[in-house]
């Protein structure tokens, strides 16, 4: 960012005459960490403690220039703030909005009749001051281009107060509050709370900074009072000098806050990352980049707001599959493939563009199956949720594999098969997406029991340990630890997953779920003349001896009412009907040639 952004600090009672204190004490903090100097900016420090008093000429309150948008502007407003705030957060640490300290607000309201506090209540109380002290700021300011707002104590009132009274062309990079007592309602100065109930058009950021030993805080942030904006706590020890800005500008965290809104990132790791290393890329991170290509298309297919929505997920997804994977690699001294590098960008600076991975790289028809099919059923923007037309995902698919050198009909297959495995499960229903993609939350306990793969058999990540070792790093809730799992299942075969789906503990929906995937990557290998893969009906005839025992345990004491037993049926049915379509179809291990014989004698 230029030089040419103005930096306004708004000072609070008894304080306008130590605007030189905190300058150098934030250029300290800057230059410690890495900014540019503060030199560089211009610095507007308006002293009004006199007008703050009394006032001598009546002068009317400056108007609100900055008008709430409505409808879809308003929503867009809001979630671009969003998107910019959560950008911050990831930059600075998790949102603490604080509780409460009792008796608090009424030490506040006790403070404000003090005589040592009568400039702040007469800023609350007495319009003509209050005019006085915000005409008088903004005689100072300049009327278009960038400006950052920080607001100590009663300048943190002063600020949210001004936001919205500023010329139309001057835009807050960001706003820092520090030391505030905007919780208290004693400070809600002329309805403020309903003034700035949505954030203001003009406003990039606000963060607010408070300190637990601070008396004027209560022991809490302003979030409560304005909810779409951020809190983050500073903790220093108990002294004198808790409440001063000094204090709050010598903390790293809020001076990275005040130089990110000054100068933007100060981040150099990008830049300097060897854009990752010529070597091959392993199951895991070959799953990431094919699923963020995936995603990237399912988002050109979009429009309008669901595009918007669709489109600030996938930012967040990228950013921490990225880095979550170069941790994990950085942790087992691996180096990070180009492909992986190339997609990485700086996630707190929410102007920064979203690298969209390369056309997928080319597999075989066998090797792209269990991904295909997992992508099929997943949810690519986990954990957000957006509900996208199936045929907007089908058309996705269709591209991906255009670009795999599979032909677009191979993305058409892929959701058809998946039509089809839920029609034999549910016998001849139509298919409900939104549950064929729900997995539920024992899925990556399955996974572990697996011992199965997520890619092609010598991808690299096989086995128990290995499933567990990637759910660790990864997590289960996010979109590589739901593909991880999604994959283990889809492909899993043995003992494990079929005591597993056996267990009481393992609900009729999963063991749906899990089987109809598996079915699904049968009918498209099927469809597509690929060697049916063994393990599955071996899962499923494993499942369905464990699940009859099961049933069986239940059923000798248990009422013929009991949830359990209904549960235990509806499993046997899901399997038997799964089970009766593969032998149909000549997909039971050793049908095939069977019937091959069986022809050959006919001849």
């Amino acid at each position: 960012m230029s030089n040419d952004t103005t930096l306004l600090f708004l000072h609070g009672v008894g304080t306008g005459d130590q605007a030189d204190l905190w300058k150098s004490r934030l250029a300290a903090s800057l230059a410690r960490l890495g900014y540019p100097e503060l030199d560089s900016v211009r610095v507007i420090a308006p002293k009004y403690a006199h007008a703050l008093k009394d006032w001598d000429e009546r002068e009317e309150l400056p108007g609100l220039t900055v008008k709430h948008p409505s409808g879809d502007a308003a929503k867009r407003n809001r979630r671009d703030f969003e998107r910019r705030v959560g950008a911050v957060e990831y930059r600075l640490g998790r949102h603490d909005r604080g509780g409460s300290l009792p008796g608090g607000d009424a030490l506040v309201d006790l403070a404000l009749g003090h005589p040592a506090f009568a400039q702040a209540r007469n800023y609350v109380q007495d319009r003509q001051i209050r005019a006085q002290v915000l005409n008088r700021i903004l005689s100072k300011l300049p009327t278009s281009g960038r400006l950052v707002v920080i607001g100590h104590s009663l300048g943190s009132v002063i600020a949210a107060d001004l936001v919205r009274r500023l010329p139309v062309e001057v835009e807050i990079t960001g706003m820092v509050t520090i030391g505030s007592p905007l919780a208290n309602a004693g400070f809600g100065v002329d309805n403020l709370r309903e003034v700035l109930k949505e954030p203001p058009v003009n406003l990039s950021w606000w963060v607010n900074f408070w300190n637990w030993h601070d008396p004027v805080c209560g022991r809490r942030g302003v979030s409560s009072v304005f909810p779409w904006m951020m809190d983050l706590r500073v903790r220093t020890d108990l002294g004198p000098d808790v409440h001063s800005a000094a204090n709050y500008l010598a903390a790293d965290v809020v001076a990275d806050a005040i130089g990110f809104a000054l100068f933007g990132s100060r981040s150099k790791e990008l830049e300097t990352i060897d854009r990752g290393l010529d070597i091959p890329l392993d199951s895991t991170e070959q799953l990431a980049v094919l699923a963020l290509r995936y995603g990237h298309l399912i988002k050109s297919q979009l429009g309008g707001d669901q595009r918007d929505r669709f489109e600030g997920a996938l930012r967040q997804v990228q950013a921490a599959a990225v880095e979550s994977i170069m941790k994990r690699n950085a942790d087992a001294s691996r180096g990070t493939p180009s492909a992986i590098a190339r997609l990485a960008f700086d996630y707190s600076d929410a102007g920064a563009s979203v690298p969209e991975p390369l056309p997928a790289r080319h597999l075989t028809k066998d090797d792209a199956v269990v991904p295909l099919t997992v992508f099929a059923a997943e949810n690519m923007i986990r954990p957000f949720e957006i509900a996208v037309p199936v045929n907007k995902r089908q058309n996705a698919m269709r591209e991906l594999t255009a670009e795999m050198g599979l032909g677009s009909q191979f993305g058409a297959d892929v959701f058809d098969a998946a039509k089809r495995a839920h029609e034999v499960l549910s016998g001849g229903r139509g298919v409900d997406w939104i549950k064929w993609g729900a997995l539920g939350v024992g899925a990556a306990a399955l996974a572990v029991a697996t011992g199965g793969l997520v890619l092609a058999a010598g991808a690299g990540l096989a086995g128990a340990a290995a499933i567990t070792s990637a759910l660790a790093a990864f997590g289960p809730g996010g979109m590589l630890g739901g593909l991880l799992t999604a994959g283990s299942l889809v492909a899993a075969g043995g003992g494990g997953i079929a005591y597993g789906l056996a267990s009481p503990g393992t609900s009729a929906e999963t063991l749906e779920t899990v089987v109809a995937r598996q079915l699904a990557a049968e009918i498209l290998r099927k469809q597509h003349r690929l060697d049916p893969d063994p393990a599955v009906w071996r899962n499923l005839a494993e499942t369905e001896i464990e699940v009859r025992r099961a049933y069986e345990r239940l059923d000798e004491f248990s009422d013929e009412s009991a949830p359990s037993l209904k549960e235990m049926k509806r499993k046997i049915v899901a399997l038997e009907r799964a089970l009766k379509y593969l032998r149909e179809q000549n997909l039971e291990p050793g049908a095939s040639d069977a019937a091959h014989a069986g022809a050959e004698s006919v001849a």
